[in-house]
């Protein structure tokens, strides 16, 4: 039965998204239906069609008690709107709503969503508290319906020296004997996080099994968000740190997203990593999600958006948020390695290409044919010989006279930046990142994605990642190259459609 919260929530999103043309939103990234948008959930493969779920508030472009809308995908590019999947309707979710979760396929045939519910709580001295416990609801592809057991996992199953304020973000999988398993966030007394582990026979009865991985220390206080899966013979576990501490240009400071790469022992419960890294060096990622497509890829979204800047937008937005490009996983020589997906480089129309194009003296070069605002750029930059040499290369995108977000390698640092401080921002944020990339004698291959508010950037095939959004309009299309020194430069770009 579909509750009245719920009821209004469909009705307003249906009306409301008229008002919101495709001109208005990007081409080929996920955007909230209409309102607010943050963490991807219930990411997953259903009845033939890819499922995202998002952490939604329909009625304003701000946070607002949380709701879960809901959008299908054949591709993972164009997507199609359902109705909001969940509102915040039970006591149990009076104190924020239906907060991140996943979803699994059950025996039976139906969909299973885990979540997070946020109970307001008055405690022992008097005061109101946020409680965090772990529900269930189950339904066909569009309509979903709320275990009358919830909340199904609480604080109370956890170890004695665990925060119970602290215990979200469940993402569940099926283990090889088909029962399941839940991996959810919480930390401990003094604030450390960590992944704990949660196990069940039939999707609905729980009992704790582990703490999972425990941070101290290493990456920031709280972790949110987390993702246990296999990849090439690997386990890897990503989570999404509050409050980090930068490591030079590694882990940027705030929130940000770790890989760790490692071993996982089914039978005890434990994780134990080998090998960290950062997934993600730009400015605008967060909360990501993977799921496994029928033919055995992994492939990961996240949230293109980050906490420190939510509240800087007009209330007359039509929307806020979108998701990241979907990307392929795989890991190579020990470490994570993200391409767009196949799926994606079907979409790429119209190429033009030009090779060994001269870069030099601080002359801004433009090209015939390399423009736009929807685009996917290749090229490959390197010096005239081995024995020469530059200073700093230049890629500048979303530009006309006045703004441009530009992309900017230092070879003698092997330092990589993406910079959006002209882009027409009159915000006091952060406008700039960097990551080093491997020194190859200054020749650097770069892939740059634009979708009208956003770009992403894989440097060599994947190895680093950076994803920056920007409020440039949308008439800003040229893309121009500056070098200090001689840079010779191959490149192709291609239309998406």
């Amino acid at each position: 039965m579909i509750s009245e919260k719920l009821e209004k929530a469909r009705a307003y999103e249906a009306e409301n998204e008229k008002k919101i043309t495709p001109k208005m939103r990007p081409v080929f990234h996920l955007t909230p239906r209409v309102g607010w948008m943050n963490d991807p959930n219930g990411f997953s493969y259903y009845n033939g069609a890819y499922h995202m779920f998002y952490q939604y508030y329909p009625y304003r472009p701000f946070w607002g008690p949380m709701h879960w809308g809901h959008a299908v995908s054949k591709d993972l590019l164009h997507w199609n709107y359902l109705p909001a999947a969940l509102a915040p309707d039970e006591p149990y979710e009076n104190g924020g709503g239906c907060f991140s979760g996943s979803a699994i396929d059950l025996s039976d045939g139906r969909q299973l969503l885990v979540y997070t519910g946020v109970l307001s709580e008055k405690q022992p001295d008097g005061t109101m508290h946020d409680v965090q416990q772990q529900c269930v609801a189950v339904g066909d592809g569009v309509n979903y319906e709320k275990c009358e057991n919830n909340p199904v996992m609480t604080a109370k199953q956890l170890p004695s020296d665990s925060n119970r304020f602290d215990f979200r973000d469940p993402k569940v999988w099926k283990a090889a004997d088909g029962s399941y398993r839940c991996v959810m966030v919480n930390c401990d007394n003094k604030g450390d996080g960590r992944a704990v582990l949660f196990e069940s026979k039939d999707g609905f009865s729980w009992n704790f099994k582990s703490i999972l991985a425990q941070n101290n220390g290493k990456y920031g206080k709280m972790w949110e968000c987390p993702d246990l899966f296999e990849l090439d013979g690997k386990a890897v576990l990503i989570v999404s740190p509050m409050e980090m501490e930068a490591e030079g240009l590694e882990y940027p400071n705030g929130h940000g997203v770790v890989c760790q790469i490692g071993t996982y022992d089914d039978e005890t419960g434990t994780f134990t990593c080998e090998h960290a890294q950062t997934v993600d060096y730009g400015v605008d990622f967060y909360a990501p999600q993977s799921t496994q497509t029928p033919d055995g890829r992994r492939v990961m979204i996240g949230w293109m958006q980050n906490w420190a800047f939510v509240n800087q937008h007009a209330e007359t937005e039509p929307w806020f948020g979108q998701m990241a490009l979907p990307r392929e996983l795989s890991i190579v020589d020990g470490k994570l390695i993200q391409r767009p997906t196949k799926e994606f480089d079907a979409c790429r129309k119209n190429p033009v290409s030009h090779n060994g194009v001269c870069v030099a003296g601080l002359e801004a070069v433009k090209l015939e044919g390399i423009e736009g605002r929807v685009a996917d750029v290749e090229l490959t930059i390197a010096p005239k010989s081995k024995d020469d040499s530059y200073y700093m290369f230049e890629m500048r995108f979303a530009q006309d006279d006045k703004h441009y977000t530009a992309l900017r390698y230092r070879m003698h640092e092997s330092e990589l930046e993406l910079d959006r401080s002209y882009s027409d921002s009159r915000i006091a944020m952060i406008h700039k990142r960097s990551c080093k990339v491997k020194d190859n004698g200054g020749k650097l291959k770069l892939r740059v994605v634009i979708d009208r508010f956003s770009a992403e950037v894989f440097a060599n095939d994947g190895e680093q990642v950076m994803s920056v959004t920007f409020t440039t309009d949308t008439a800003a299309k040229e893309i121009s190259f500056v070098a200090d020194g001689t840079v010779y430069m191959d490149i192709v770009k291609y239309d998406i459609e």
